[in-house]
């Protein structure tokens, strides 16, 4: 009798892959097999209905769910995440339930550049802090020869203390197994490679030694390991420059678009090796990509850049990003009392962590504050320059967790508050990351209530991203179409409409679309909107409240992240997002994790300052402050509960 589980055939358009897979296999974990991304908010729960797919042969078992309408299912949509295989099938994957080109950049829009702080090398090299943390020295060493027959290693060390004033040497036995034969090649020429550590500066670590004059071919990298994307940029660190940058989805989306959905599946068996296998492909990606495009600052004849010559990668990324990297398990950060595996990392090698990057290559990553204040914070706070600034300065880095930092270069206090995915599409009926065809800005016409929609690239419209999400509803909110509870006046017009999740806009009718159907914003997702926006609200209202200040005090606001480089002002202060300051008082910064790594890869003495930053900075774990709930229900309206908070926001109201 052959009891061996029957395989069957899944082909996945337009992609046109196929898998096979074993019986009853979800067929959002074939996708996954397969490479191929299926949009999955709640990581596999069921709950969202962002993973619909269309079936367009054969059968699939179960797949159906209240997020799929009678209509819907009987054109053949599937949730994937819940239906499972039991047949050779083909299936389509729309759209909007994949991963569409765009959305990866880390430019700050144009609008917005009037106040974006901008990182500049002649800073360092004025400040006398331009010292990266690996340097490469050529050394011309004496011949042995009957009266001086020291050691290999001896001379060589010797040289270094003689030449360049380098003392305490410390090496290891794969660059002793190199010594005899390198200092010979090029008759005693050679060049070495060595990383300066933080704290000890009277010690040395030699890392590589090569024939020649290699000095000024030094280079590192600078990553950002981001919940959604991944940034990486190539750096020569003789100059500072940067020579090649690229990025790509963070493949851990598919297993969840946020932290907790992401820890949960590394908990199961083989899931912790299975996200760091992710995450650590992606960066080799992204190196490979980098070294392929990228050419030298100083055109010598050893010509294009090798893998070998990368020598140092510093690496930020949230605290949970972070031990997914490491494989240490973060099943305690998503409990209470929220104890991470560790805050502070020390310096590894390459090879520890798989990377594709030669086994000299140091990698240094960025401390985390807490469980949910992690390495990406600190990395930003330390390329904003907050920490060396005497204006009392809130810095934020709003995504699907908002992390909150408030201070200035005497003390610095932080905290972390969950907002919820609606920023970046979750939660949201049609919302979408802002790739290709994501509404991104909107305008209304005040006596017809007709929108005017811009897309990402130009393209008809094919759902909401979060800077559009945050348009539409102060839009609304300022001509009176909503009210301050979020819910729709009673007004006669053909865009709004009784819908499946109560009242609805439409924003674009289906025949001006890319998708098969009407993009609507309706008053579920409205109410997702505020309660996220009512999260960051009140944690920087409570943050303030611990540390004994007002909104009125903070002289100076800076906005990070990917989100958060494309807040429309006016629209956060109409909404209650960001309380109303002067808009002088706010600076873009963009990436600040991408940007405080890359500080890190050209500066020792930044290195030490991140150390003194983390331990200078109080963390409050929100969830623990009673008042945190208070100031969380006054915040679930439009703008606030409190409206001498937002008088310019009232007085711009039209109703």
């Amino acid at each position: 009798m052959n009891d061996k589980q029957p395989t069957y055939t899944v082909t996945f358009l337009p992609a046109n892959k196929s898998i096979k897979v074993k019986n009853k296999t979800s067929l959002i974990k074939a996708a996954q097999k397969a490479g191929l991304h299926i949009n999955a908010s709640c990581g596999g729960a069921g709950v969202c209905g962002k993973c619909r797919v269309l079936l367009e042969q054969g059968v699939l078992e179960g797949g159906n769910s209240e997020k799929l309408s009678a209509e819907e299912y009987n054109r053949g949509y599937r949730q994937a995440c819940i239906a499972e295989v039991i047949k050779d099938i083909t299936v389509r994957i729309p759209e909007e339930s994949g991963r569409q080109k765009g959305g990866l950049g880390t430019e700050i829009p144009p609008r917005h550049h009037a106040r974006m702080h901008v990182f500049e090398i002649n800073d360092l090299k004025k400040a006398g802090i331009f010292y990266p943390p690996v340097e490469k020295l050529c050394l011309e060493l004496p011949r042995p020869d009957t009266h001086d027959n020291r050691a290999d290693l001896g001379r060589l060390i010797q040289g270094l203390a003689d030449q360049r004033n380098k003392h305490r040497i410390i090496t290891g036995l794969p660059v002793m197994k190199k010594i005899r034969r390198t200092l010979r090649e090029k008759d005693f020429l050679v060049t070495v490679t060595l990383e300066n550590p933080v704290n000890d500066k009277s010690k040395t670590h030699l890392l590589n030694i090569q024939p020649g004059k290699w000095d000024q071919r030094n280079f590192g990298i600078a990553v950002d390991i981001g919940t959604t994307t991944i940034y990486g940029v190539l750096i020569d660190l003789n100059s500072g420059k940067v020579l090649d940058k690229d990025s790509c989805y963070n493949p851990q989306m598919s297993y969840g678009e946020d932290v907790i959905a992401r820890i949960i599946y590394a908990e199961k068996p083989k899931g912790l090796a299975m996200m760091q296998e992710l995450v650590v492909d992606a960066i080799n990606k992204v190196i490979a990509n980098i070294l392929e495009n990228s050419t030298p600052t100083n055109d010598d004849e050893h010509g294009a850049i090798k893998r070998d010559e990368i020598n140092s990668i510093t690496i930020a990324g949230n605290t949970t990003m972070t031990h997914l990297l490491l494989e240490l398990e973060p099943d305690n950060i998503r409990r209470s009392p929220y104890v991470p595996v560790s805050t502070f990392f020390p310096p590894l090698c390459a090879a520890d962590l798989k990377l594709e990057l030669p086994s000299h290559c140091v990698v240094l990553l960025f401390p985390a504050i807490s469980s949910y204040v992690g390495g990406d914070i600190v990395a930003g706070v330390m390329g904003s320059g907050m920490y060396r600034t005497e204006l009392l300065t809130l810095f934020i880095d709003v995504g699907t967790n908002a992390e909150i930092v408030i201070g200035n270069k005497e003390w610095l206090a932080c905290a972390a508050c969950s907002a919820g995915p609606a920023f970046e599409g979750g939660g949201i009926t049609h919302g979408m990351r802002a790739v290709e065809g994501a509404i991104s800005d909107f305008s209304l016409n005040p006596a017809t209530l007709e929108p005017m929609n811009v897309t990402e690239g130009n393209k008809a419209p094919l759902g909401i991203c979060g800077s559009g999400l945050l348009i539409i509803v102060a839009t609304l909110f300022e001509h009176g179409v909503l009210n301050q509870s979020g819910k729709f006046n009673d007004i006669d017009s053909p865009r709004i409409r009784e819908g499946r999740s109560g009242k609805e806009y439409v924003l674009a009718w289906q025949d001006e679309c890319a998708a098969d159907h009407d993009i609507v914003l309706n008053e579920v997702d409205i109410e997702n909107f505020i309660r996220a926006k009512a999260a960051i609200f009140a944690g920087i209202s409570t943050l303030l409240a611990q540390v004994g200040l007002e909104i009125s005090d903070l002289e100076q606001i800076i906005l990070a992240g990917g989100f958060g480089s494309y807040i429309d002002l006016d629209s956060a202060m109409t909404v209650g997002l960001l309380p109303e300051v002067d808009p002088e008082k706010i600076v873009y910064v963009g990436n600040g994790s991408l940007m405080g790594a890359w500080m890190s890869e050209l500066s020792n003495h930044i290195r030490q300052d991140v150390v003194k930053v983390v331990r200078k900075m109080t963390s409050f774990e929100l969830s623990e402050i009673a008042d945190f709930k208070d100031h969380y229900v006054a915040s679930i309206f439009l703008p606030h509960t409190d409206l001498s908070l937002f008088p310019k926001a009232i007085k711009r109201n039209r109703q």
